[in-house]
């Protein structure tokens, strides 16, 4: 009994152990690749546990998340033949799950390596060769980014396709320290340059901003100015009517007066043609001798009444005829 216990312990410690070897877990965004005698099988898992044969078959795991990829220290040889150096070049990419056994298969689990960090110096070596250190350092650095990009894909596209980048960031690259300083010297001076003609922008905008103010104090100026000379024309042009105004109301009143006292004396004149008949002129000589008449005594009596009434009947008649002429003078 002691003997077939000891042999079902060790076939349980065995079967144990071989479960151990077999059983293995793939993590999730990762996909599980197989190998058995150095070769890759077809078959992949998904993330979770899975068995396989121990000491036969091994596995490998290959991300398909966003990863980043750190290429470090590039050397760089610019087409002046100064030699710099990127410190890091960062590739964002990511797999496709469904192409993990095609990229794997070409590439290794490793495919990464080849692809990304060999193409990256390639491409970097490539770009630094056709220009200056002044044009990857200062005056293209902000187009290198885009450019490494575009050719990993263009690349990518046809040597593994379901191979995606994401992103490409590249730090500055070391430069030979002499140059260097000459670049701080040439940013100091920018700098100051940028500073001078900041100060001479605000001084510019001051003084627009003072003669705008003068301008709108002159035009302020200006518009009280016509305001006050409009009311001045105004009140002139307001008395110039009043007077009018009161010389046509004095020249009505003198002209009614007048037409009054012309209407009264042509009624008048009127009047005096209408008494110019034989009766009242008869009866105005007969009121004259009347009023004329005086008595004499003595011895000439007859003679000197006669030549009296004729006196008096001359007067009478000039009287009368001094009155038609002043009627006449009316008419």
């Amino acid at each position: 009994m002691s003997a077939i216990a000891a042999a079902t312990a060790v076939l349980i410690g065995a079967s144990a152990f071989m479960l151990h070897l077999s059983l293995h877990m793939i993590d999730e965004g990762h996909v599980g690749v197989y190998y058995r005698g150095g070769a890759l099988l077809k078959e992949t898992s998904n993330p979770g546990y899975h068995l396989m044969l121990p000491a036969i078959t091994s596995y490998r795991s290959v991300q398909t998340t966003l990863q980043t990829d750190e290429v470090k220290n590039v050397p760089c040889g610019t087409s002046s033949g100064v030699m710099i150096y990127f410190d890091r070049v960062e590739v964002v990419n990511f797999l496709d799950a469904d192409r993990v056994y095609e990229v794997v298969k070409r590439y290794t689990v490793d495919y990464d390596r080849a692809l990304i960090f060999n193409k990256v110096h390639h491409e970097l070596n490539q770009f630094c060769s056709g220009h200056s250190v002044q044009e990857v350092y200062i005056d293209l650095f902000d187009k290198i980014d885009e450019n490494l990009k575009t050719a990993l894909e263009k690349d990518l596209g046809s040597m593994a396709p379901g191979l995606h980048v994401h992103a490409v960031r590249v730090t500055k690259p070391k430069i030979p320290e002499g140059i260097k300083l000459n670049y701080e010297k040439m940013e100091e001076e920018k700098t100051k340059l940028m500073i001078a003609q900041q100060k001479q922008k605000v001084v510019e905008k001051e003084a627009e901003t003072e003669r705008k103010r003068a301008l709108i104090e002159a035009e302020k100026v200006a518009q009280v100015s016509k305001i006050q000379y409009q009311q001045k024309v105004t009140e002139k042009e307001s008395q110039r009517q009043i007077s009018r105004i009161e010389d046509e109301s004095l020249l009505a009143r003198q002209k009614a007066k007048s037409d009054g006292e012309f209407y009264s004396a042509q009624k008048q004149a009127e009047a005096n043609k209408l008494l110019l008949s034989p009766e009242y002129l008869a009866l105005k000589q007969y009121e004259a001798i009347t009023t004329r008449s005086k008595l004499y005594f003595g011895p000439s009596i007859p003679k000197f009444f006669v030549d009296n009434n004729l006196a008096s009947m001359a007067m009478a008649a000039s009287e009368v005829n001094s009155t038609s002429e002043d009627i006449s003078e009316l008419n």
